[in-house]
Order: structure tokens, then C-alpha cells, then sequence
């Protein structure tokens, strides 16, 4: 069978999977507030004023609608180190895609909230799986020159999803009857069979197939992507002899569990790469993405939210794409420092707009509970701005970077677990806030936006200190960050942070102009097998 060699149709295909989430959040946001959806999961009274308008699900149970995914996605992604230390990184993401379709099939056809919620479990252990071994799969094969742009697109093909669905979404508003949901909700399955498809044109991770004494695959493999076929390319020699003593250290070793990555040589970037994942989630983006449409209907635009709610998923794809061409160059530490800090202005200025300008609306005003606040006037559209602006503050930094950074934290022996692992953080955090968001607007109204800017803030102090710099770095060198042990000596030291910067270095290194003993000392051998990463050479 042909297999693809072009390393950005590898990525571009891969991040398919992120596109997943988008079709969910934006499929759930653009429907939650449509008058079909509300009638058809009524809890209330059938009709809440003499408009007509149906109250639809309670607060929280409209909570625990939205948190149904990101709860599959959970335990998703915790399974998904197994699946893809058994089966493999690409048939890993196959399986997603397949368990997607099965939960698609189930939420379309949803009778009832029960039958909604085990559907959106079910998407949820599929986009589980996808988030964490996309990244994985990408980290393997990508050179670090390029590691951070083809990773990212995991984020930008998420904010695709986002788009495309909320504008299906929109267009089936207008149609009569359940259809108006049915219809969004049948046409997610698509890029989820083309996935599974356009996987069997793309080739396994090498150190995959290296960890299964599938050797001379894993040497076509580097060579297909890395050496234009050239089995006898220098590079290629290399990186294998490299993949070669990693795999025999980790085979002189037991197996790895979950339990590895809380010993004390490994706990420290373990909690950096569960942090990046639950930080992202704490800075409320997917908050604004599930719930814009309250926000929006708070804020005065009426029956005209979707419309400009779609501006800010725009917004989102547009502003992605700086990180994409820059994020490398940037570093992951700058981006995600500015990021924070940005986020954190946008929010307090929300929080001071609303708790200022905003009343308690009238019985019937709007249709939801969580729709607790009216604002209207200048300070309406000021709060339209401000989230404008942070989504636009989040798409180039914490977007793209809570799914660039983690997998250049781990050795590769521990890789698939240890981002499975992060990524379970992230959704267990989206299932928390999804759920907890609906009543919190019900009940504390603006001090919501106080909550996530605290989160910024204290994000922002975690970074700074202990966030280290992996950008354009061979994996071997993160490794030299974590234990910058003297050669010969066994005495863990590590790094600090502020300390770190972007290897300037590393096209040199790829131009092979410098060594990489040259560049980093004598190898060092105690604690994990460092992993070298021979860059393919610039043609």
C-alpha cells in the first residue's frame, strides 16, 4: 500500500482528530440556546412566557449535558497509553475515530436526555484517545526545528472543527423539528471516516515499531519521512542506533506504569505537563466556547447571538496561525507567560464591566437560568470586546502550546503513558468546569470572571518558576534540563526554569555544522536513558 512520506500531510491528517472536540463544542454551543433543542429536552414548564419559548433542560442539567464528553474523554485518555502501547500511536487514533462514529450514531438518534448523555460519554472516550496520542504520534516523528508548528495544528485543527460545525450548526437552525440538532450532530461522524481512512496511508511512529523488534519497518519509516527513501542516508544510521539504545535500556528495565511517573527522577515534569493541561482548561476558553451563546444573550444581542458568537470562532482559527509559523522561535515559556497575563486583564475588565453595569433581568427575559445578568449599551459591547480579545490572547499561546509542550517533557519509554496522563487532566477539568458553569452563572453571575482571572494570575506565578524552555530542543537536552548532572556525577541538580531559553542552535545541528556531544557535553547515563534525536539534515 502507498504510504505518505511528506511529514506535513502526516501532521495535517493526524490532527484530524483534535477537529473532533471542535465539532463538539461547537455543535453543543451553537444548539443549547435553539428553540428545537429546548423543546425537545424540556424539563420546565412547556412554555416559559406568552412568547411561546420552551425553558428547556435545568441549569445543571444542561451541566452535566455539556460534561458528559469531556468526562468519556477523561477515561479516554487514560486508556489510551494501553491502546497505544499495544496496538500502536496510528491504530490508537483509528480507534478512535471508530468509537466516535459509535457515539455519533447514538447522539443523533437520542431520545431522551439519558440517551444524549451516553452518546456524548461515548464521543468523549474517542476524543480522549485522539487528544493524547495525536501529539504523541506527531512528537515521534517530527524534527525539533518543526515539532512545535506540526503539534500545534492539533489546536488549529480544533479551532477548524470549532468553525465549521458552529456554521452546519447555524445553517440547521432554521429547520423545523428535531432535525434542527439531528442534523449537526449525523454530520460529525464525517471527518471521523476520513480519519480512520486517510490513516492507512500514513506510516507507524518508528520508535513504535522499534519498541516491537519491528526494526527494519521503523528504518523504511525514517527514511520514507526523514531521507527521501534513502535506507543508506548517515541520518538515518543514526537516529536508529539512538531509537536502538533507548529501546534496550527501557527492555533491561520493568514495564512502565503509571506508577513510574510519580517517582521522584520523574515527578517533577509530570506535574508540569498535568499542569499545562489543567491551567489550559482554568483559563475559561472552553467555558466561552460551550457557553458563549448565555454570554452573548446576556449582553443584549437577543435572537441575533449566533451570528456574532461565530466571529469569536473566526477569531480563534485566524489568531492560531501566528503560533503555528512562530510558536518555535517564541518559545513555549514566553507564549504561554503572555498568554496568561493577557487572559487575566481580559477577564477582570469582564468582571468589573458586569458586577458595575449589570442587573438582575426580569421573569422572562431570558430562557435559561445561567442567563442571570443584563447588560446593556457601551458596557454591553465593551464585554463583547473584552471576550473578543482574550479568545484572541488564548488562540496564540495556552491554545496550540497545552498540546506542543507535554510530549517534549518525557523520555520515550514513559511518553504514551505520561501524556495520556496529562491529557486526562485536561479532561477531567473541562468535565468540572462544564458542569460547574451553568449554575455558577446562575448563582454568582459576574464573579465567575474573577474565578478564571485568579486562575490566570496564578498560572502566570507557576510558569514563571517553574516552567521550563523545550523549544527547537533535542529530546536528549529536555532530558539534561530535568537532571543537569556534571558528567560522572549522580547528583540530581535540575535546571531552574527561568534559566532556560530556545536553542539557537538547533539548525546548525540539523545543518550538521555541530555535534551533538559538541553541543551538549559527554552522554551521561544514570536515572532514564536519555534519547537522542538525530535532525534530518536540510536539503
Amino acid at each position: 500500500m502507498y504510504t505518505v512520506g511528506n511529514v506535513y500531510v502526516i501532521a495535517a491528517v493526524a490532527v484530524v482528530g483534535g477537529a473532533l472536540f471542535g465539532f463538539d463544542i461547537s455543535s453543543m454551543s451553537a444548539i443549547i440556546s435553539t428553540e428545537p433543542y429546548l423543546c425537545y429536552f424540556n424539563q420546565g414548564p412547556l412554555y416559559k412566557d406568552t412568547d411561546g419559548k420552551c425553558s428547556g433542560p435545568t441549569a445543571s442539567v444542561q451541566g452535566g449535558i455539556t460534561a458528559s464528553m469531556p468526562g468519556g474523554s477523561f477515561l479516554g485518555a487514560l486508556i489510551s497509553g494501553y491502546i497505544s502501547d499495544i496496538l500502536g500511536r496510528k491504530k490508537a487514533i483509528q480507534t478512535g475515530s471508530v468509537i466516535w462514529c459509535v457515539g455519533s450514531i447514538i447522539v443523533c438518534a437520542s431520545q431522551n436526555i439519558g440517551m444524549l448523555v451516553a452518546g456524548r460519554f461515548i464521543n468523549g472516550l474517542a476524543v480522549g484517545i485522539c487528544s493524547a496520542q495525536v501529539p504523541v504520534y506527531i512528537t515521534e516523528i517530527a524534527p525539533p526545528s518543526k515539532r512545535g508548528r506540526l503539534v500545534g495544528c492539533q489546536q488549529w485543527a480544533i479551532t477548524w472543527g470549532i468553525l465549521i460545525m458552529f456554521y452546519i450548526s447555524y445553517g440547521s437552525s432554521s429547520v423545523s423539528g428535531s432535525a434542527a440538532f439531528r442534523i449537526p450532530w449525523g454530520l460529525q461522524m464525517i471527518p471521523a471516516i476520513f480519519l480512520f481512512v486517510a490513516l492507512l496511508f500514513l506510516p507507524e511512529s518508528p520508535r513504535w515499531l522499534a519498541k516491537k523488534d519491528r526494526w527494519e519497518e521503523a528504518i523504511n519509516v525514517l527514511a520514507l519521512v526523514h531521507a527521501h527513501g534513502d535506507t543508506d542516508s548517515p541520518f538515518v544510521h543514526k537516529e536508529m542506533s539512538e531509537i536502538r539504545e533507548v529501546v534496550e535500556f527501557e527492555r533491561a528495565n520493568s514495564d512502565v506504569t503509571y506508577f513510574e511517573l510519580f517517582k521522584p527522577k520523574m515527578i517533577n515534569r509530570t506535574h508540569i505537563g498535568i499542569f499545562t493541561q489543567i491551567w489550559s482548561q482554568l483559563t475559561g476558553m472552553n467555558v466561552m466556547m460551550y457557553y458563549i451563546t448565555y454570554i452573548f444573550t446576556m449582553a443584549g444581542l437577543g435572537n441575533s447571538v449566533l451570528l456574532p458568537s461565530s466571529i469569536q470562532y473566526i477569531i480563534n482559527v485566524i489568531m492560531t496561525v501566528p503560533a503555528l509559523l512562530f510558536v518555535d522561535k517564541w518559545g513555549r515559556r514566553p507564549t504561554m507567560l503572555v498568554g496568561a497575563f493577557l487572559m487575566m486583564v481580559w477577564l477582570f475588565v469582564n468582571a468589573g464591566l458586569l458586577a458595575t453595569y449589570g442587573v438582575v433581568p426580569y421573569k422572562g427575559q431570558f430562557n435559561n437560568a445561567a442567563e442571570s445578568i443584563s447588560i446593556t449599551g457601551a458596557p454591553a459591547k465593551a464585554v463583547i470586546a473584552c471576550t473578543y480579545l482574550f479568545v484572541a490572547s488564548y488562540a496564540p499561546t495556552w491554545g496550540p502550546v497545552s498540546w506542543i509542550y507535554p510530549p517534549e517533557l518525557y523520555p520515550l519509554r514513559v511518553r504514551g503513558k505520561a501524556v495520556a496522563l496529562a491529557t486526562s487532566a485536561n479532561w477531567a477539568f473541562n468535565f468540572a468546569l462544564a458542569y460547574f458553569v451553568p449554575p455558577a452563572f446562575a448563582n454568582i453571575r459576574w464573579e465567575v470572571y474573577i474565578v478564571f482571572g485568579v486562575f490566570c494570575a496564578a498560572m502566570f506565578l507557576h510558569v514563571l518558576f517553574l516552567f521550563p524552555e523545550t523549544a527547537q530542543k533535542p529530546l536528549e537536552e529536555v532530558e539534561y534540563i530535568f537532571d543537569d548532572s556534571t558528567p560522572g556525577s549522580f547528583k540530581y541538580l535540575g535546571t531552574p526554569a527561568w534559566r532556560t531559553a530556545v536553542d539557537k542552535n538547533t539548525g546548525r545541528l540539523e545543518r550538521g555544522e555541530i555535534d551533538l556531544e559538541d553541543k551538549l557535553g559527554p552522554r551521561v547515563s544514570h536515572g532514564d536513558a536519555p534519547e537522542r534525536v538525530a535532525e534530518e539534515p536540510k536539503n
